[in-house]
């Protein structure tokens, strides 16, 4: 042992989740959770991991709460929820032929194509991520415990890391 410390990767990418609605919210956090495509409440968007997404998050951390998403996490939210966005209109991924139809230019093939490209943040991240339609989640079973406070404080808003599976899997 030569003092080598070991470090765990980075995250590549978050899953968002808005929480809370748009009274008495600054037109700069309303603009931005529009770039995010969270438009709704109990919306979510998958996230890739840099400074400028990083920033925007933590000027909208009191509507939104995010995590680092597990494999099984992706894969369930896109069988159960996935839908794409062809031609503006909101076409569920229930074949591989609409995936394969839009995103073959950027070898996405299939479902399963798709959930590697996400959950890798693969270099065609930005088109599968465009493709697909944010995520039209249901409230949790049992309940926020407080929207207005922070995951830190024992509430629900902001960074939450892993325990973000925990919640998508009370919401799907």
């Amino acid at each position: 042992m030569d003092g080598d410390l070991f470090m765990a990767a980075e995250p590549k990418i978050l899953l968002v989740i808005r929480i809370r609605g748009i009274n008495r919210m600054h037109p700069n956090s309303k603009k931005i959770l529009q770039l995010l495509r969270l438009r709704q409440i109990q919306n979510a968007t998958f996230l890739r991991v840099n400074k400028a997404t990083l920033n925007m998050l933590k000027k909208v951390e009191p509507y939104v709460t995010y995590g680092i998403p597990n494999l099984k996490t992706v894969r369930d939210l896109l069988y159960k929820r996935g839908y794409a966005k062809v031609n503006s209109q909101r076409i569920p991924l229930s074949d591989n032929k609409v995936i394969s139809d839009n995103l073959g230019k950027c070898d996405i093939l299939c479902m399963e194509d798709l959930i590697h490209e996400i959950y890798t943040c693969g270099p065609h991240f930005k088109e599968a991520n465009k493709f697909l339609w944010p995520f039209k989640l249901s409230s949790p079973l049992g309940g926020y415990k407080a929207k207005r406070k922070n995951f830190a404080e024992g509430g629900d808003a902001g960074n939450r890391d892993e325990y973000i599976n925990q919640l998508v899997r009370r919401m799907n």
